[in-house]
């Protein structure tokens, strides 16, 4: 091989190295993607009417996905057409797992499967999330197959789960996977409704107490702007992520943001897509977040190299 066609073959092996990791912008009328940084590893940005990909990073490389996991589950708990009005019992977990067991739930019980539902969504409510499955038909490996059973049919080719939680790292996804999944859950009026209330009391009975609930997302409750459908999601394994549903300019808009390093990194990397779309800038990433994100990102091209 000669020396100029050497230098050929490796600009073109650097260029497609480099464009393994970079963001793309594909719908008409969207704005650069490259005036677009974000803290998140894996980003997607949808336009929810038309499908419309307007943004992808890393969209097809499968990472944990944490909490984001209980859309899937209030999916399969509502396609099991069991009343949300019935009295469901509070039971422990079947096998205590390892990571943010904690649950101010008192075993024993009983609170509606609705309520369970709803604060499992909006709270992120990990034991609630078991006792819904508990009480599926078939108990949760039933369950847990339903799920699996789902995202096939959402054409999520790449994903997997173990636990309907999101405890475990082996519930893995990707943007791309989870763009589908946001489109599905959308048109569920009851996800987009207690995904996005701010706070809200449980009744409980046998013993009868009530329990305050919040939203891990505060944007739901911020006057700048307009969320219909959201959920966060932790393990120090996957990251911050965030996967959201709002009106920007006239238009709904999906955002699935995973892995990102900081509590608000995820809100901060919305309200970075909100600019992108309404003004064509969308700001910089200081510090570690910026830091995080590249390191994080050169590991992930460097095993699939």
């Amino acid at each position: 091989m000669t020396t100029p066609t050497r230098l050929i073959a490796a600009l073109a092996l650097c260029t497609a190295v480099a464009l393994a990791g970079a963001p793309t912008g594909a719908a008409e009328g969207t704005p650069r993607a490259a005036s677009l940084q974000l803290a998140s590893v894996h980003a997607l940005v949808l336009d929810l009417a038309s499908g419309d990909t307007l943004y992808a990073k890393r969209a097809d490389t499968p990472a944990p996905i944490a909490s984001v996991t209980k859309l899937m589950t209030a999916m399969v708990v509502l396609d099991g057409g069991q009343s949300l009005d019935e009295w469901l019992g509070i039971v422990d977990w079947s096998d205590e797992p390892d990571k943010n067991a904690y649950s101010r739930l008192r075993i024993g019980s009983e609170a509606k499967r609705g309520e369970l539902l709803r604060i499992a969504l909006m709270s992120s409510e990990n034991l609630a999330t078991h006792v819904l499955a508990q009480h599926y038909p078939g108990g949760v490996e039933a369950f847990v197959e339903a799920m699996n059973a789902k995202a096939r049919d959402l054409g999520m080719t790449n994903s997997r789960f173990v636990d309907p939680a999101g405890l475990s790292t082996n519930n893995r996804s990707t943007a791309a996977d989870l763009g589908k999944m946001l489109q599905a859950a959308f048109e569920y009026p009851s996800i987009r409704e207690y995904t996005t209330g701010y706070q809200h009391v449980v009744q409980f009975r046998n013993p009868r107490y009530t329990l305050g609930y919040g939203n891990t997302n505060p944007l739901v409750a911020s006057s700048r702007w307009e969320a219909s459908l959201s959920k966060t999601g932790y393990l120090s394994e996957a990251g911050r992520c965030l996967v959201m549903a709002a009106e920007i300019d006239g238009r709904p808009v999906g955002m699935v943001l995973l892995n990102s390093f900081g509590t608000r990194t995820p809100l901060g990397d919305a309200g970075r897509v909100r600019r992108w779309l309404t003004t064509g800038d969308g700001g910089r990433v200081a510090g570690p977040a910026l830091e995080y994100e590249r390191r994080t990102g050169r590991a992930l091209e460097e095993q699939e190299t």
